[in-house]
């Protein structure tokens, strides 16, 4: 799908690929790119070979190269479906900004992106008016902002892994741990380098990007720096709650450990008390000791309990 708007003189126009020879500022957004759509444009707008070939394979690092005429961005970002994070699904957006017009490739559907829609469309003096860098700033604000829900929910689950160490500890809870981890590496890999990305665009004489729309760009650097210490804080709770597993584990072992040391202790004298006494005397010799031994048996473990109960051992 190709979709183009146009302003020009105070009048937004939307349409198809009629509108690309329009004057004034352009916004064309393409969804689920291939060669029959991009070839025109790459002729029409004198895109890069390079570029149009990362666009029609979607899995590319988050970067900012300078064309001839033109500068391409590819920012990535998550949104989560399920409140588990179970369907976690990571967004893609290539941009072409050129001196008077901007295009947008993306594969998926994307809530951030069709806010900026409406919102150009509703008011086109105040964003595409601007200048097609400003709503290519909204544009990467919109998915970089659509990260803190997914980040907020780690958060929630993380303190529910926490919570659950020393309530009832289980195996099953390691393995939410182990996941909860390799989803946050995930999510680091992408955001991470993003930054360096965007703070690129907020530095000045960045061509295409005019100094007033760096200082926004500005504000989107410091929303991935959020995310990225949102990230690593998230990270070290995670790795405190594993650490906390692993302690609760061993000090329930430990005094499992304890407890059967303590049976074979008091065990360990009635098994000689029973096997002294359990060889052969005389009729006149085994009445007395056996009164001695089971006085033994009686006063023996008895003691021994409160001696341990006496040293806090028990």
């Amino acid at each position: 799908m190709l979709r183009v708007r146009a302003f020009e003189a105070g009048h937004l126009t939307v349409g198809g690929d009629e509108l690309l020879s329009a004057a004034g500022f352009k916004w064309v957004e393409v969804v689920s790119p291939d060669e029959k759509i991009l070839a025109p444009l790459a002729e029409r707008f004198s895109l890069h070979k390079l570029a149009i070939e990362d666009c029609l394979h979607l899995d590319q690092r988050p970067k900012l190269e300078e064309y001839p005429g033109h500068q391409f961005l590819v920012v990535q970002g998550f949104c989560q479906q399920k409140a588990d994070l179970s369907d976690l699904t990571m967004h893609e957006l290539h941009v072409f900004l050129g001196p008077d017009w901007l295009i947008t490739v993306h594969d998926q559907t994307h809530d951030g992106l069709d806010a900026v829609a409406k919102r150009v469309e509703a008011d086109p003096a105040g964003t595409l008016g601007r200048g097609v860098d400003f709503v290519c700033y909204l544009l990467t604000e919109a998915v970089v902002d659509r990260n803190f829900p997914v980040l907020e929910a780690f958060n929630d689950l993380i303190e529910a892994v926490e919570d659950a160490v020393f309530e009832q500890p289980s195996s099953a809870l390691m393995k939410e741990a182990m996941r909860l981890k390799n989803e946050l590496v995930h999510v680091r890999r992408v955001l991470s380098p993003q930054r360096d990305v965007v703070g690129l665009l907020a530095r000045r004489g960045i061509p295409q990007v005019q100094e007033r729309t760096a200082l926004f760009f500005r504000d989107a650097y410091d929303h991935l720096a959020r995310l990225n210490e949102q990230i690593d804080s998230a990270r070290d709770l995670l790795g405190n709650a594993v650490d906390a597993y692993l302690s609760v584990i061993a000090n329930r072992t430990a005094d499992v450990s304890k407890q059967l040391t303590i049976f074979a202790t008091i065990f360990l004298p009635l098994s000689f008390i029973v096997g002294f006494f359990g060889q052969n005397f005389t009729e006149v010799q085994t009445r007395p000791f056996f009164f001695v031994m089971v006085a033994s048996m009686v006063v023996v473990p008895v003691s021994m309990l409160w001696w341990m109960k006496h040293k806090g051992w028990w």
